[in-house]
């Protein structure tokens, strides 16, 4: 059961409260792209509101101790996805990439995430 008090980030501004999440899926169709990674379904909310963030960033912000096994891995999936999407538009945002990559490697440095990451 997902802490009624925490608030979760969905990205761009939107968060929803943990406790009124009922369903998270995971775009996989020609719909995902920056800023469209999730669809989550929220209590009151007639429409799922679409999520920045991967289902697992999502379930380990709700408190879902499963969903953060492999959060490092998404994080680097999503960097490996920007790159691809960046370059084929042939505007790839340097700084932003080096920011990310080094957040990521930082990461792994730490003695409690290497050995979860893979």
């Amino acid at each position: 059961m997902a802490d009624g008090n925490r608030m979760v980030f969905l990205g761009f501004g939107k968060y929803a409260r943990a406790d009124k999440i009922y369903a998270i899926e995971p775009i996989r169709d020609d719909r995902r792209g920056h800023g469209r990674r999730t669809l989550v379904w929220v209590e009151g909310v007639s429409e799922p509101i679409v999520a920045s963030r991967t289902e697992r960033t999502i379930l380990a912000d709700m408190g879902e101790d499963s969903a953060l096994r492999k959060p490092l891995l998404d994080d680097a999936l999503d960097l490996a996805e920007r790159l691809a999407e960046q370059s084929q538009s042939g505007k790839v945002d340097l700084a932003d990439l080096g920011r990310r990559a080094r957040r990521l490697l930082e990461a792994t440095s730490r003695a409690d995430y290497a050995e979860k990451l893979f």
